[in-house]
């Protein structure tokens, strides 16, 4: 599995839409913190007593692309022992959920207990847009 979007809970429901059927976004998306790909139901790789997700708001999305609004609130006094953090994924709650999509940190961060992590920056596009 390589990082993406959720197939049932996500992709397919796009793609529904073009037929007429009608899609209920989630009110939030909420990130966790991966030690390696999420896997297809985004649950592969997750620290072990970090299991908090983080909201992230968005901006409007422009030519065919989405960014964080905001941080998510800080992964504080860390407490999953040493580890990197290598991937993401979203959710649409801040426990349990469906699972939306999945990515890779462009740069694996290490953490040892006591750390603060903060996600700085991530952006979803659809390419290519017709120009």
């Amino acid at each position: 599995m390589t990082t993406g979007l959720a197939a049932t809970t996500l992709a397919n429901k796009w793609l529904d839409m073009l037929g007429g059927t009608a899609f209920t976004a989630p009110t939030n998306t909420f990130i966790q913190l991966h030690t390696a790909d999420p896997g297809a139901a985004g649950t592969t790789a997750t620290i072990a007593g970090e299991t908090d997700r983080s909201q992230v708001t968005w901006s409007a999305a422009s030519g065919g692309s989405k960014a964080m609004a905001s941080n998510p609130g800080a992964w504080a006094v860390w407490a999953g022992g040493s580890v990197t953090v290598s991937h993401i994924s979203a959710w649409d709650a801040t426990s349990a959920g469906n699972f939306l999509f999945s990515g890779a940190l462009t740069t694996p961060k290490a953490i040892t207990n006591g750390d603060t992590f903060n996600l700085t920056s991530l952006s979803v596009a659809f390419t290519p847009i017709a120009a």
